[in-house]
C-alpha cells in the first residue's frame, strides 16, 4: 500500500498547509486637490468684463419677448406702445443700463420676482440698447451685474412696439 499510495503521501503535508497571509496593500493615494477657479479679474473698462453665461431666446406675438435666461426681458406690449425692461431682482430700485453711447438709471416697480422699467416704444435709447457695441450691462443694487451680449433679439423686440 506505501508503494501504491507512498507518492502521493509527499504531496499531503503541503495540501495542510495554511493559505498564505493577505500582503496589506497600501491606501491609493489621496486624489489630487483641485483649486477652485478664481473670479475673472474685473478691469475698469466695462467693454472688456466677461458676458454673462447664457442666451437671448425670442417669442413672437403679443407681446413679443426677448429673454435672456431667467435674469432679464424685454417685453413690447403693443398696446401701450411701451418696452418692458425686466430684471430679475428682489425688489424695486433703480436700474443701471450701458450701452457703448449712454449709461441710463431706470427707475424700477416691483412685481413677480422682477424689478420693472418701462420706455417709450419710441425712445432712442432702445436703439442704443440694439447697436451697442458688443454687449450691454444691467447693474441694480442687491442683484449680480448682467454683461449681456447686444444681440438681434433686443432690436426685434423694440421693432415689434414701432411697427
Amino acid at each position: 500500500m506505501l508503494r501504491r499510495y507512498g507518492p502521493l503521501l509527499l504531496f499531503a503535508p503541503a495540501s495542510c498547509a495554511a493559505p498564505p497571509k493577505a500582503v496589506p496593500v497600501a491606501a491609493p493615494p489621496p486624489p489630487p486637490v483641485i483649486a477652485a477657479p478664481r473670479p475673472v479679474p474685473v478691469g475698469n473698462d466695462w467693454r472688456d468684463w466677461p458676458l454673462t453665461p447664457g442666451t437671448w431666446r425670442y417669442r413672437a406675438g403679443s407681446p413679443s419677448v426677448a429673454a435672456f435666461g431667467a435674469e432679464f426681458q424685454m417685453r413690447c406690449d403693443p398696446a401701450t406702445r411701451t418696452v418692458e425692461l425686466a430684471r430679475a431682482a428682489p425688489a424695486a430700485g433703480t436700474m443701471s443700463v450701458t450701452t457703448s453711447q449712454e449709461v441710463r438709471a431706470l427707475a424700477t416697480t416691483a412685481a413677480g420676482g422682477f424689478a420693472r422699467a418701462s420706455l417709450n416704444g419710441r425712445d432712442p435709447f432702445l436703439d442704443k440698447m440694439a447697436f451697442s457695441r458688443g454687449r450691454i450691462v444691467i447693474a441694480m443694487t442687491g442683484t449680480a451685474r448682467l454683461v449681456l451680449p447686444a444681440w438681434a433679439e433686443i432690436g426685434r423686440v423694440v421693432e415689434d412696439c414701432r411697427g
